[in-house]
């Protein structure tokens, strides 16, 4: 295939960024996405130019390091990872307009890197147990009811892309720390926190200038692991029973 691909250029935080043309020819169907940008990237370097700065890591859809605005769409047209997204989703002579994560809560670092360490603080603030559960016998000695721990295992699934911040028009988080909270709050180690952990994760969400919730349902649909929007029904439940639990009575 050709291809014509906008990028987003930006050197640093304090220069203006924006779109580079750049022109591809011989792209194979059977590369993955970040394959593509590889083959550009290696033909920058042997024009004298600075290759493009993206985030990746394992490339098998577990880690989440990677994400792109392809056209518009987290992650691109299909509902994947970006480095699991392969170019036979495109067509000979294309136009793929290439973006970073657009969000507060996501500076950009440069062309096409953001920083995401926002993530890393709202977990901080409450994404832990502290019961001890021992060995692996020790903590299948207390029952959990196959429903919870279905469920707990789907939230579990997020890989803290940030798709669903991306996708959001609010620059929503709320996907992403529901599930946190969501898989904790299901399983009976994570109790003792329960209602500490929603109040803290949700303050520090507000504090990284991400945006409100308005259950759109963007992040959903993007979300590589199809993680489900009940969890935010799951975390608010938990969050209204927290500041309840915990209310001053009136005098």
């Amino acid at each position: 295939m050709q291809l014509t691909l906008r990028v987003w250029r930006q050197p640093s935080p304090q220069v203006k960024g924006k779109m580079a043309n750049y022109h591809l020819t011989d792209v194979s169907e059977d590369m993955s996405f970040l394959e593509m940008l590889d083959v550009l990237n290696e033909q920058l370097i042997l024009d004298g130019e600075d290759p493009i700065a993206f985030d990746h890591d394992c490339r098998e859809g577990i880690c989440g390091s990677c994400g792109l605005m392809i056209n518009g769409i987290a992650h691109g047209p299909e509902q994947t990872t970006t480095c699991q997204l392969h170019m036979r989703s495109f067509s000979d002579g294309d136009t793929i307009d290439i973006e970073p994560w657009r969000s507060g809560g996501f500076p950009v670092v440069k062309d096409l890197v953001v920083d995401r360490s926002a993530f890393d603080r709202i977990i901080s603030a409450g994404g832990f147990i502290s019961a001890p559960t021992g060995t692996a016998p020790d903590a299948h000695a207390t029952p959990v009811p196959k429903v919870d721990a279905d469920a707990a295992f789907d939230a579990a699934t997020c890989i803290g892309c940030g798709a669903c911040v991306a996708a959001c028009p609010n620059g929503s988080a709320m996907l992403f720390t529901a599930a946190k909270v969501t898989h904790l709050g299901l399983l009976p180690q994570g109790q003792p926190e329960r209602d500490s952990r929603v109040v803290k994760m949700v303050a520090q969400q507000d504090a990284e200038d991400f945006g409100g919730c308005t259950n759109i349902g963007e992040c959903s649909a993007v979300c590589p692991k199809g993680i489900s929007m009940e969890t935010i029904s799951r975390l608010n439940h938990d969050l209204l029973g927290a500041l309840r639990a915990n209310a001053v009575p009136a005098s």
